[in-house]
């Protein structure tokens, strides 16, 4: 099966302002993600997706390819389906979205939200890591409940599992399961997602792929041991990211 990576980029943040375009050490963000799934080896053909000149010529000036998109797409997940559906990615099998903000994503995150689609035959495929009690209790970390076969339950922001009674909390220290937000869609998976309306559900949570799971598409989770450094949000985050560089990407991830 042949996979086309895409990761949509646009300058919208409000929390980093123009955050595609943030260097990381000395080059933008949005170039350091896409050498990262390149070097990573799992697609047959990596790009970026974007409504901003700005951007696409950052891209094109360190030699990635960019394709130009509609302005307004309600999430990432619409401007990567928009590149699926030209007629020059025919021929790609499957599509792995991999946000903007994500230089240090690991292979296995990746890999495994392919092999969910790739191998296991799920239509839609995610990653997710273990994760701690201070990381359940906060609500900007997106937990996630799978079945016994790879099969989300559920998507949160609140601290599931809930553990109810303190007895069982021996039971709780390795299903704690923080979201990785990568995914890999199966064609025609992509397709429905993008054609289905807002859920409630997925309104009141803010996370959109509780959409796609409330219509009855099953999404398969790959459990991670690594899944790379936290992707970039704040000022903050993208000074830690500056200063873990070099050390980071000199190891094995």
């Amino acid at each position: 099966m042949r996979t086309l990576a895409v990761i949509p980029a646009r300058l919208g943040a409000t929390r980093l302002p123009r955050k595609p375009l943030r260097l990381l050490a000395g080059l933008p963000l949005v170039v350091r993600v896409l050498e990262r799934v390149r070097d990573a080896g799992v697609a047959d053909r990596c790009l970026v997706a974007t409504d901003s000149d700005e951007v696409a010529g950052a891209v094109l000036d360190a030699g990635g390819e960019v394709v130009i998109t509609a302005s307004g797409h309600p999430s990432g997940t619409d401007r990567v389906a928009e590149v699926a559906v030209r007629r020059e990615f025919a021929g790609f099998d499957a599509v792995l979205n991999v946000q903007g903000d994500e230089p240090f994503v690991s292979r296995e995150a990746l890999a495994g939200a392919l092999g969910m689609v790739h191998e296991r035959g799920f239509p839609l495929g995610t990653a997710a890591v273990m994760a701690g009690l201070d990381e359940l209790v906060d609500p900007n970390v997106v937990k996630v409940v799978a079945a016994d076969d790879g099969r989300a339950m559920y998507f949160s922001r609140a601290a599931i599992p809930f553990l109810r009674d303190r007895a069982d909390a021996p039971l709780l220290r390795d299903r704690i399961w923080r979201h990785v937000g990568v995914y890999a869609y199966a064609r025609e998976a992509l397709a429905r997602w993008v054609a289905l309306p807002p859920h409630a559900i997925e309104r009141i949570e803010r996370l959109e792929q509780l959409r796609p799971l409330a219509a009855g598409l099953a999404i398969g989770v790959a459990c991670v041991a690594d899944a790379g450094l936290a992707g970039i949000d704040t000022e903050d985050d993208l000074a830690r990211a500056n200063a873990a560089w070099t050390t980071y990407n000199t190891g094995t991830h």
